[in-house]
């Protein structure tokens, strides 16, 4: 037997062509469905409007209300960790990921400091 087929190296590339095959079809058929769709229209601003609010009722029950290791963390540090994340998503340039590791970094030092 090779060495590739000892090491499962056929399972893994067997397993990969599978899913490509599975999906790419499917990406391929949206991108061309979708390549006369007008993204400024009543529909695609009411989609957004509700990807917005489903994201934002997600955050607020997971400061609110957590499960798992964020429930033993207090509401107080929770909620200043949020506003310290929106602060920074504002302050430097709405980038998402600044937002986020602000929160982060603030549970973390928040929770070590406890």
């Amino acid at each position: 037997m090779s060495p590739l087929a000892q090491s499962g190296f056929e399972s893994y590339a067997l397993l990969f062509l599978a899913g490509a095959l599975m999906t790419e079809p499917w990406r391929w058929l949206g991108v061309w469905l979708a390549r006369d769709l007008d993204i400024d229209s009543e529909l695609f601003r009411w989609a957004k409007a509700v990807s917005t609010a489903l994201v934002a009722g997600l955050v607020s029950r997971l400061v609110l209300f957590p499960s798992g290791a964020l429930e033993g963390v207090p509401l107080a540090l929770r909620l200043a960790a949020f506003a310290l994340g929106i602060a920074a998503y504002f302050l430097f340039g709405r980038i998402l990921a600044v937002g986020v590791l602000t929160s982060v970094g603030a549970l973390l030092l928040g929770g070590s400091l406890l």
